[in-house]
């Protein structure tokens, strides 16, 4: 069978503070649309990428990352230099040598960035049976991001009606998904993001009770004395650093802190030191860090839950949407800028 043109984007040198765009390449690769005879590997057209930031902690030196093959040792291995990324994304299924997959099918879940990827079928991938919402959802709230704030909020957060909910990184794929999950649980939400704009979509489209800029906010602390007079009792951490260290002496005794991530600290050669870690002890407060690969086998129980709320309108979700993979990199490495508002996503085509 003949080869056929597949564009990729490769990770050109390992990434030691910011990304640039530079430290990806993108080069027009070739690739022979058949599964070899007795494997058992899916050959998939992708349609979305997703960017999301811990992409950015396995462009690092594989000494740095050790601590993060718990998360998925395949995606781990994956990163290298010359190779396509690898991430999140929804794809078509070309050909099949897993009985679980066949032609036609729909999937979302791990794949490469490049046009068509031939992947090991024991990657993370989940058929897509629901389709009367945007494909792009499957890089988002019916995705990985969605199954983060579900998993991270309900199990780990245990929410309460009444409780005080604070989200950092709120606008970004998993945050605007914790306070919308926040709201529906009869709780008082605020979150921080980094523009006015931001912080206008938490509260006029998003359903948050406040919000503010925290690039305006010289004293964090302050801040949120202000917002929570009588303290938090779940703080949803995607960010760390001096956001966590504030957030440590305004929890509430008996609070829940979830981990999903800490965008701050990825770039950094040094991580920020956090200083107000006594107050766990004082206040008896739980932090748990989390993996959202623990809990896909919620996944059924976490679309029973969500898709009702999107088709009825009562969960929104906002992306930015760039065109093409030859501007996946500049998405990617937007993240780390706040250049994003809401989940962002590279399409490459139609179904």
């Amino acid at each position: 069978m003949a080869q056929v043109r597949n564009k990729q984007v490769l990770l050109r040198d390992y990434v030691s503070g910011f990304p640039k765009e530079s430290d990806m390449n993108i080069v027009q690769g070739t690739i022979t649309l058949k599964v070899p005879e007795g494997s058992d590997e899916v050959l998939l057209k992708n349609l979305y990428l997703s960017c999301d930031p811990y992409m950015r902690i396995l462009m690092s030196k594989t000494e740095a990352i050790d601590g993060f093959r718990t998360y998925s040792p395949a995606t781990v291995k994956d990163f290298r230099l010359g190779r396509p990324l690898t991430g999140y994304g929804v794809s078509k299924v070309l050909e099949s040598g897993h009985p679980d997959y066949k032609k036609g099918d729909l999937v979302w879940g791990t794949t490469k960035w490049e046009e068509y990827s031939l992947v090991p079928s024991t990657l993370i991938l989940f058929k897509i049976e629901h389709t009367d919402v945007p494909l792009s959802y499957y890089t988002g709230i019916l995705g990985m991001p969605g199954m983060t704030a579900y998993a991270g909020f309900f199990d780990l957060g245990s929410p309460k009606k009444g409780e005080n909910v604070f989200v950092s990184a709120a606008s970004g794929a998993v945050g605007q998904l914790v306070g919308q999950f926040a709201k529906l649980t009869g709780c008082y939400v605020v979150g921080s993001a980094g523009s006015k704009e931001k912080v206008d979509l938490l509260k006029d489209k998003l359903g948050f009770d406040e919000a503010f800029n925290y690039k305006e906010e010289p004293d964090l602390n302050t801040t949120l004395k202000r917002y929570f007079p009588e303290g938090i009792d779940i703080y949803f951490e995607n960010v760390g650093g001096k956001t966590l260290d504030a957030v440590l002496l305004n929890m509430k005794v008996h609070g829940r802190i979830p981990l999903c991530g800490m965008v701050s600290q990825y770039n950094l050669n040094q991580p920020e030191g956090v200083t107000n870690l006594a107050n766990l002890i004082f206040k008896r407060v739980l932090m748990q860090g989390f993996l959202v690969t623990e809990f896909y086998h919620l996944y059924g129980k976490f679309l029973e839950f969500v898709l009702p709320h999107i088709r009825e309108g009562k969960v929104v979700y906002v992306e930015d949407i760039v065109e093409g993979l030859e501007n996946g990199p500049a998405a990617l490495v937007g993240l780390f800028s706040g250049r994003n508002v809401g989940k962002q996503v590279v399409v490459l085509a139609s179904e």
